[in-house]
C-alpha cells in the first residue's frame, strides 16, 4: 500500500491495532521512506479460522490505507490479490474509466484476465 508520509506513522499504528485485534502478526516492511508499506497478515493457512480471520484482517488494512488518503498500490500496481478490494480505493466512475481504458487496449481481453477486477 501507498499513503502520503506524513500519515506513516499513523497507519502503522493501525496496522499494529488491527494485528492486536485479531490476535496476529501484520509485519511491516519495505522502502517506507517514500510511503510504500509492504506487509504480511501471518495466520495458519490451514485453519479455516484463521483464514477467515485474515481476509477481516486484510480488508481493514486496505479500508485504514484508503482512509488516511493512501491507495492500495504504489509500486506493482492491482493483482489477483487486491482486485476484490478496488471498489475501496476507487470510484465506480474510475472502474469504469479503467474498464474502457482495459477495452480499448485488449478488447479480447487475453492479456491479464481477471486482473484488477476488470472482468
Amino acid at each position: 500500500m501507498t499513503v502520503p508520509r506524513a500519515v506513516l506513522p499513523e497507519l502503522l499504528e493501525k496496522f499494529y491495532a488491527i494485528a492486536d485485534k485479531y490476535e496476529i502478526n501484520i509485519p511491516c516492511f519495505g522502502h517506507t521512506g517514500d510511503g510504500n508499506v509492504h506487509t504480511n497478515v501471518m495466520v495458519d493457512g490451514k485453519d479455516p479460522e484463521q483464514v477467515k480471520i485474515a481476509y477481516k484482517a486484510i480488508e481493514e488494512v486496505f479500508q485504514a490505507t484508503v482512509d488516511l488518503g493512501g491507495t492500495l498500490s504504489g509500486e506493482h500496481g492491482i493483482g489477483l490479490a487486491k482486485a476484490p478490494y478496488m471498489k475501496m480505493a476507487f470510484s465506480d466512475e474510475e472502474m469504469n474509466l479503467f474498464k474502457s481504458i482495459k477495452k480499448a487496449f485488449d478488447p479480447n481481453n487475453i492479456l491479464n484476465p481477471a486482473k484488477m477486477g476488470l472482468d
